[in-house]
């Protein structure tokens, strides 16, 4: 895949990236107990503590729609989201593993994964590139 078409790839997976966790933190943090209840999950004591994640998940989703709009000058967003996706995948995946979430949020988890994998081979193929030097 020539530079460009690697450049519009990336691009197209920052977007994804956004829209997903702008959507996903919008309506947990809005929909928590409807979400909640439909999958039986015991909703929080306090539910202040669930919402600032989700708006942390909003902020990300920001920060992904920067890196859509300029890769480079915005790349340390992506070494960020990475360090967020390793947190979140990680600390899901060993709740999950110890029966001590549900299942839904291992998906999320899995998703998250997919994420990591790709936001770490942007940062591989960034590294080649002279524009990545420009913004170190």
């Amino acid at each position: 895949m020539k530079r460009g078409g690697r450049d519009n790839f990336f691009r197209k997976l920052f977007l994804i990236a956004a829209v997903y966790d702008l959507i996903m933190g919008i309506v947990f943090f809005f929909f928590y107990p409807q979400i909640f209840n439909y999958f039986n999950i015991t909703i929080p004591d306090y539910p202040m503590y669930l919402q600032m994640a989700t708006a942390f998940v909003i902020a990300m989703g920001v920060g992904y729609y920067f890196v859509y709009l300029n890769l480079y000058r915005n790349i340390d967003l992506v070494k960020l989201g990475v360090v967020y996706k390793v947190v979140y995948a990680g600390l899901t995946s060993y709740f999950y593993f110890n029966n001590l979430a549900n299942v839904v949020f291992f998906w999320f988890a899995v998703i998250d994964f997919i994420f990591l994998l790709l936001f770490l081979n942007f940062l591989s193929y960034a590294k080649k590139d002279g524009r990545y030097l420009k913004w170190q």
